[in-house]
């Protein structure tokens, strides 16, 4: 079943590549990709929600000497991000233009990228977790060399150095985590046990190895630097792969590699990590007010969100656990949605200036549909009730509360600035008066439309019926969640 997720997207990205005719490319792959989103339905229907532990599980020998195994298998924080990444890959390869320049490579370095999350999601090896968390990083930096901006060769460069410590520092501490335990064998249950029995300084030189190497990849304050010149830089289509999925690996890692291997260390550490995401909510909701480009606001508003995560996360509660698994996927679907249609405003009206945008949501002359989305975008990450992105905070907030008091108070304040730059967005991009002069754009045809119509759907979908959001990560999350900061309620019935 799992196997499919990972090898079906790449033999589908080599089938793109020996295309003899590059303008079948995008049909060929979207076929592809629409297959995968159906097979990811087939996943779902034969996963349990009610059984713990792995489920789906496949095992067979690789390199035992090596102690690397093809194990896969998923819970309901892998199966979660496993979802995601089928939707958004349909959503990049549907939302990029045609007229694509050298449409064979780019469509399957993105089948390719989307394989490669998949095992990584569902590798229950950290070695071979490691080997597909590495390869996404050459295709990633040729689609940002390649289709992205006027910067996109300092921006793709950024990305690769960041990336490769990433990978350096998560391989050095997986090895160190082999070598300490005396036997080959890296399978995340193995590995636990290893490091229940090291001294707490060893514990904490490695956990502290493995947080740097996440929070690079997330990103997390001061590891972010390289986010918003690859997010703006990139293509649109390139910029939803980007903050709808990619950057997951980061705050997957968090919790399958944190919260898991290092459960009795990570409870003295978590007041320095629940400090850690509330600065990063605030860092990234300030951030954002200060820009003038949308896309690059939007960029450091991902910044902001991803701390809600790591406050979950620090907690630890069952509650914020299923928080921040929800948080994980709502956020990826709202970054889509706000990428993608910042690409279609750039690409009718030819800015992303503040200064310069207006009275989109004109009805004659002006965007409105477009304009109408991005409202219900902007509404989402604030955290608006009936949508997706209030039971994602709600839940990390709620969890958090008892444990962290006032880092969850912060991060509330936190959700009030998000609306503050979502506000100042869309009044100066959607209202006000048409210049006369310049306001004659291009229509926007229906299937431009249709990326966004699918993403707002699914966001006041599991809005409003959250059961559908929650119910794969409540039984993960109780698994996952430490019994010495676990807050007494079970998690809540919404």
């Amino acid at each position: 079943m799992l196997s499919v997720l990972i090898f079906g997207p790449v033999l589908a990205g080599l089938a793109v590549f020996l295309l003899r005719d590059g303008r079948q490319a995008k049909t060929l792959a979207l076929v592809l990709a629409a297959l995968m989103v159906g097979w990811m339905g087939v996943v779902l229907r034969r996963f349990d929600v009610t059984a713990p532990g792995m489920q789906l599980t496949e095992f067979v020998p690789w390199l035992p000497n090596l102690g690397l195994n093809y194990h896969l298998g998923c819970d309901g924080l892998s199966v979660s991000l496993l979802a995601l990444n089928s939707i958004i890959t349909w959503i990049v390869v549907y939302s990029t233009p045609a007229a694509v320049v050298r449409p064979r490579l780019y469509y399957g370095l993105v089948l390719w990228i989307s394989g490669g999350l998949a095992g990584a999601f569902a590798a229950q090896n950290a070695l071979l977790f490691v080997l597909f968390y590495e390869l996404q990083l050459i295709p990633v930096y040729f689609l940002i060399a390649i289709w992205g901006g006027p910067r996109k060769g300092y921006a793709a460069s950024k990305f690769l150095l960041y990336t490769a410590v990433s990978g350096i520092l998560l391989l050095g501490g997986v090895l160190a985590l082999g070598w300490l335990s005396g036997r080959a064998n890296f399978d995340y249950g193995a590995m636990r046990a290893t490091v229940a029995g090291l001294p707490v300084a060893v514990q904490g030189t490695l956990l502290l190895t493995l947080l740097l190497a996440f929070g690079i990849k997330t990103p997390l304050v001061p590891l972010h630097t390289w986010l918003p010149d690859a997010y703006v830089e990139a293509s649109p289509p390139v910029a939803v792969l980007l903050g709808g999925i990619l950057a997951k690996l980061g705050t997957y890692g968090l919790v399958r590699f944190g919260v898991q291997l290092f459960p009795e260390l990570w409870v003295q550490v978590s007041p320095v990590l629940a400090l850690w995401g509330t600065a990063g909510v605030l860092f990234g909701a300030l951030a954002a007010i200060a820009q003038k480009d949308i896309k690059r606001m939007v960029a450091y508003s991902s910044i902001g969100h991803m701390g809600y995560v790591m406050l979950g996360c620090a907690t630890a509660t069952p509650l914020s656990l299923v928080g921040a698994i929800a948080q994980m996927v709502s956020h990826g679907l709202i970054l889509a949605i706000l990428f993608h249609l910042v690409g279609v405003i750039e690409a009718k009206v030819g800015t992303r200036e503040l200064d310069v945008l207006n009275g989109l949501m004109n009805p004659v002359r002006g965007l409105p549909t477009v304009s109408s989305l991005l409202v219900l975008g902007g509404m989402a990450s604030a955290g608006i009730p009936g949508m997706m992105g209030f039971v994602a905070e709600f839940l990390v907030f709620q969890g958090s509360y008892q444990v962290f008091p006032l880092q969850t108070l912060l991060c509330v304040l936190g959700t009030g600035l998000t609306a503050v730059y979502f506000v100042i967005l869309l009044n100066r991009t959607c209202f006000g008066r048409l210049d006369n002069r310049t306001a004659y754009y291009p229509p926007v045809w229906a299937s431009e439309k249709i990326p966004a119509f699918v993403l707002a759907g699914l966001i006041l979908f599991l809005g409003l019926q959250p059961h559908w959001l929650v119910q794969w990560s409540e039984q993960t999350a109780q698994n996952l969640a430490l019994t010495t900061v676990a807050v007494a309620s079970p998690v809540a019935q919404l």
